[in-house]
């Protein structure tokens, strides 16, 4: 049998955590050598997160404090940071420092421009020196960059489901990035697993309702990549939303095609750009996120709206896999040198 690549996963005990290990519980290539979680340091893994009791040697393992000097005495080779935005970069520089390679989860290292992190976060970048070390996470955008990353922003949940739809298009010539526009629908474990009046079942259930207007932080990593593609500065409105639902992400986008453009191109365009992609599903289908739910998958369609001459993009993911964990092992796979798809299909 191969070597199995050792992973620490700090901040174990979240949403996106906890997704973590179930996938790299199972991951063929991997031995997780040490899950981390202040709340519950001591108690045995498999008790904490029950769906997993009894999965290879995962209920062995016993969940430790999250300090810097056990995590770099615990054999990992790399290491995944499912915590807070500002928390993350805590233990990233510690652990970039000695040489281990890093997949952050959180916010604090997908953006380039430490200014535009202020704008967006209300706080200094608590390590802008490693900001242009950084690649962001996004497998389908930046593979070769990301195999010889020792630090990886791993992208978020909203952007994940607006860029793969967009990027294509804009890198071909065939949309107008000055109308662009986008709705997007949240399930609550986007929110994180924290107690909050507004994430209460009585509160959510039944009910859809818009936040994080006009600015959500998502926009600051969306626009990046956008502006990259289009080489000059693409500005976006966005509006998500809370849905009833415990997971999963969909997205509406309205634009317009550029000048000469024909809508039936629209289709084939993302059909070609992604057709040796694993996790990326264009069909003529419209995305339902039932049929993403616990996949590492991003499922994309198209129509044209020739009453009002817009075309309308839509995909559908799950937030904790496709939008977090899941994407997160799509990145380590690639930076260990190991099958892309490894432990996810």
């Amino acid at each position: 049998m191969s070597r199995k690549v050792p992973v620490a996963i700090v901040g174990a005990n979240g949403y996106s955590g906890e997704e973590l290990c179930a996938i790299l519980a199972r991951h063929p290539a991997v031995s997780i050598a040490a899950v981390t979680s202040r709340q519950h340091a001591g108690k045995p893994a498999g008790g904490v997160l029950p769906r997993l009791s009894g999965v290879g040697d995962f209920s062995q393992l016993l969940f430790t404090e999250p300090a810097i000097d056990s995590l770099l005495g615990c054999g990992a080779e790399f290491f995944f940071l499912a915590l807070p935005h500002g928390l993350a970069a805590e233990y990233a520089v510690p652990l970039w420092e000695a040489g281990k390679r890093v997949i952050d989860l959180s916010a604090d290292f997908r953006l380039r421009d430490a200014g535009i992190y202020r704008e967006f976060y209300g706080e200094e970048h608590p390590a802008p020196q490693l900001l242009s070390e950084a690649v962001y996470g996004l497998p389908e955008l930046h593979r070769g960059s990301i195999r010889a990353a020792k630090l990886v922003g791993s992208a978020g949940c909203y952007p994940t489901s607006i860029l793969l739809p967009l990027v294509p298009l804009i890198k071909a010539g065939l949309i107008d990035v000055s109308d662009i526009a986008v709705a997007s629908a949240s399930g609550v474990s986007g929110a994180g697993r924290k107690a909050e009046t507004a994430l209460l079942f009585g509160e959510c259930n039944e009910s859809l309702r818009a936040y994080g207007l006009p600015k959500h932080r998502h926009l600051s990593e969306i626009e990046q990549e956008l502006s990259l593609a289009a080489s000059s500065r693409v500005m976006i409105s966005f509006t998500p939303h809370l849905a009833p639902m415990t997971r999963g992400i969909h997205t509406t986008i309205f634009t317009r095609l550029a000048a000469g453009v024909s809508p039936e191109s629209i289709l084939p365009a993302l059909q070609m750009a992604y057709a040796n992609e694993p996790f990326v599903r264009v069909s003529t289908n419209l995305p339902d996120t039932k049929h993403v739910t616990g996949t590492n998958f991003c499922d994309i369609s198209a129509r044209f709206d020739a009453r009002t001459g817009r075309l309308i993009l839509l995909s559908a993911e799950d937030n904790l896999v496709k939008g977090a964990a899941g994407q997160a092992v799509q990145n380590f796979n690639l930076m260990a040198g190991l099958d892309e798809t490894a432990g996810l299909l």
